[in-house]
């Protein structure tokens, strides 16, 4: 389908205010990002792939199948103004524009899993990693906010366990998107949203995103860093935006990483 916004950017290397080096192919747009805000590159360049090869997820060992032609795949570096310890609150808060630009540019009503992905019908959809890059000098640190999502990816192409866990808008919706605009529109949630971080509206971030937390008030189980089950109901993140789990004698856990699952998963 023509799509001009994305042809547009891909052939003068820009998308409204925001410098974009565009990749046919790359291993992760993170890694790029990340480089290239040790070089100075300067804030808000935009780095998109039409397919990765080495896509990371959050965790080690974890990768996202990145299909060219079909998904979005980018990082965005930031340098917020922040004090560093409010950096993870940005995961959340990307993963609030991320939904705010899908609910008005489809017909979708994602929810979010803590505290970085993306659910359609209780299928991942979408993932965010965000990552830090000390340059320069003093408070000089780039934060990189990488997103990979499943637009077009049909469904026979989510082979195998993938299509039990994985799914796209348009394996949900039935109808296939203009990546430019999608693009686009999440760009303008994450300047919305990161602005409001700036100034200190983390709790009304908080409290949109925990509208969408598809896990609240459910049982589930986490594995800790030292690879310990946990099993829980899922108080949700606390102010600070870290998860909490109550077990069955009642002692609550506080999640600053690791990963969560529904208990019966």
């Amino acid at each position: 389908m023509p799509d001009d916004i994305w042809q547009t950017m891909i052939l003068t290397g820009e998308l409204g205010r925001y410098p974009v080096h565009f990749f046919t192919n790359t291993g992760s747009t993170n890694d790029l990002a990340l480089a290239l805000s040790n070089t100075g590159a300067p804030d808000s360049t935009l780095i998109v792939a039409d397919s990765q090869n080495a896509g990371r997820g959050r965790l080690a060992g974890r990768t996202w199948h990145s299909p060219p032609g079909t998904g979005l795949y980018f990082s965005l570096i930031l340098r917020p103004h922040l004090a560093p310890q409010d950096f993870p609150k940005l995961t959340l808060a990307a993963g609030l524009a991320l939904c705010k630009a899908l609910e008005s540019h489809t017909s979708c009503r994602p929810g979010l899993k803590w505290p970085n992905d993306l659910f359609l019908h209780n299928k991942k959809c979408g993932g965010i990693l965000t990552e830090t890059q000390a340059v320069g000098g003093v408070g000089q640190t780039a934060v990189v906010i990488g997103i990979g999502l499943n637009v077009n990816t049909p469904a026979e192409a989510l082979a195998g366990e993938l299509r039990a866990k994985a799914t796209s808008l348009l394996a949900e919706t039935g109808v296939p998107l203009e990546r430019g605009p999608l693009l686009a529109a999440i760009l303008g949630e994450l300047d919305l949203v990161v602005a409001r971080l700036e100034q200190g509206d983390f709790p009304g971030i908080l409290a949109e995103w925990r509208q969408r937390d598809i896990h609240a008030g459910l049982q589930v189980s986490w594995v800790n860093t030292q690879g310990s089950i946990i099993t829980g109901i899922s108080l949700g993140p606390d102010d600070e935006g870290f998860l909490h789990i109550r077990d069955g004698q009642g002692q609550v856990h506080s999640v600053i990483s690791g990963d969560i699952s529904l208990a019966q998963e």
